[in-house]
């Protein structure tokens, strides 16, 4: 029986946040970041493992001491971008080629539940695999280089892309490791492949903290939830 593992690469300095802690532990409604991020998949019954690809020089883990049979993996497997990490952290897991991995940002930390068991529901029996996405709302323009309108872009059949992003163990192996370049997110190495991942549509909840003011719009929300949870 295929089991469902999640990564979730945790490697990264959080550089446009302007914060000297990267990201990830940052406070969000009284804990940090990445808490939030792990939890919504230890509370789900289907994922199996939960892979924290973390930099070498990471000192936030060091003290941590794990239970054998703990859900949680740690890996000091981080590289020089998202995906050396993803590659890497694969190479140390030992997983059957048909399980399913998960990968997520660690700065995601508003995926729900029902998010999560949407995309397992749709892509479980899938050829190839996919990820939760967002059509989008906006115009897009094109800018030139001193940032005047080039052109705009028609939105019909866009997505922004979300994770997680659900690929079988031996394919995301296989894409990461032969793709020429540095793949943006894991769906683009696969689709190096000729193949065609599968969109699920996910939430506006499920963004990524990328600037201070997403950091805010979390915090604002999570204590929007737990003000309506007390009542």
């Amino acid at each position: 029986m295929q089991k469902f593992h999640v990564i979730i690469p945790a490697a990264g300095t959080g550089n446009r946040m302007a914060n000297a802690l990267p990201k990830q532990y940052l406070r969000l409604a009284g804990k940090p970041l990445i808490s939030h991020t792990i939890q919504v998949f230890f509370n789900h019954p289907r994922i199996a493992n939960i892979h924290l690809a973390l930099s070498p020089d990471d000192e936030f883990w060091r003290s941590l001491t794990l239970q054998p049979t703990s859900k949680l993996k740690l890996h000091y497997t981080g590289g020089d971008s998202r995906a050396a990490t993803v590659f890497n952290t694969l190479q140390a897991m030992d997983v059957a080629e048909e399980d399913w991995i998960l990968v997520h940002d660690a700065a995601r930390p508003g995926l729900t539940q029902q998010s999560l068991d949407n995309l397992l529901n749709e892509l479980e029996h899938d050829p190839v695999g996919g990820l939760l996405a967002l059509p989008l709302a906006d115009t897009l323009k094109q800018s030139d280089p001193y940032f005047h309108v080039g052109k705009t872009i028609p939105r019909a059949n866009l997505w922004q892309a979300q994770t997680p992003q659900m690929f079988r163990y031996g394919l995301l192996k296989q894409a990461l490791s032969a793709f020429n370049g540095t793949s943006t997110d894991e769906a683009e190495a696969v689709e190096a492949l000729g193949l065609q991942p599968k969109l699920v549509q996910g939430e506006l909840r499920n963004l990524k903290v990328t600037y201070p003011q997403d950091l805010e719009m979390l915090e604002a929300l999570f204590n929007a939830e737990a003000s309506k949870e007390n009542l």
